[in-house]
């Protein structure tokens, strides 16, 4: 596979060069911001590691440039800046993964076959149905028997979570990490209040509840809806 790495320190950028190299890829290297943005825009890549503070041209920009560009490669932004609001920055510019430094060989090399087996975005579904409920991600609508239910984007990412594992148990912990960015417990009813608010209003004027509750568990779409 081919991968860029943008990265302005030598030591570092070396590190990760050789180690994927003995992996079997081939490893394109640039050390500032406008080389990073050129090559993205101008060669094509299985995936790019994109360190977030470059000279010339900041990793956030070059991502926000590349995404307007049409360019679609998964990107790794590796940085020392590891506070949420930093990962909420990196993700929202266009990142597909973010590891922050001092980081393991291992759990990199880990990340980068992830990026690598997700299927292209032109393959990745644009839609969810379960049973009478209809998710539209393009148009961000949601629908329950043709009747459009307006959900606040929270209450939107949970159901999003839900129906994209139809039948599979989606636990407290797996809503935290996903929709919030926490990697731990607040200590609050912050899930299940807004999974409340979300079932109201999918259920008004319905019967059932496709959503189920399992105690001590989680929560599961039925597949059937």
């Amino acid at each position: 596979m081919r991968i860029l790495i943008a990265e302005d320190d030598d030591d570092t950028a070396g590190f990760v060069e050789r180690g994927l190299g003995e992996l079997g890829h081939a490893v394109t290297r640039v050390g500032d911001g406008e080389d990073a943005l050129h090559l993205g825009l101008v060669e094509s890549f299985d995936v790019a590691i994109l360190d977030r503070l470059l000279p010339q041209l900041d990793g956030v920009e070059i991502l926000k440039r590349w995404r307007a560009g049409g360019v679609r490669m998964p990107v790794l932004m590796l940085t020392a800046l590891g506070g949420i609001e930093d990962r909420v920055i990196g993700l929202g510019a266009g990142a597909d993964d973010y590891l922050v430094k001092p980081f393991a060989f291992a759990e990199l090399a880990a990340r980068i076959a992830a990026l690598l087996r997700r299927p292209p975005i032109s393959e990745a579904p644009t839609a969810f149905h379960v049973g009478d409920v209809d998710l539209d991600l393009l148009r961000r609508e949601v629908r329950r028997g043709g009747h459009e239910v307006r959900l606040q984007p929270r209450e939107y990412a949970l159901l999003e979570l839900l129906m994209r594992n139809a039948g599979r148990v989606v636990t407290r912990t797996m809503f935290l990490e996903s929709i919030w960015g926490f990697h731990f417990d607040p200590q609050t009813n912050i899930v299940e209040s807004h999974l409340s608010r979300m079932r109201s209003k999918l259920n008004g004027g319905f019967d059932t509840d496709p959503i189920e509750t399992l105690r001590g568990v989680g929560y599961r779409m039925r597949a059937d809806g």
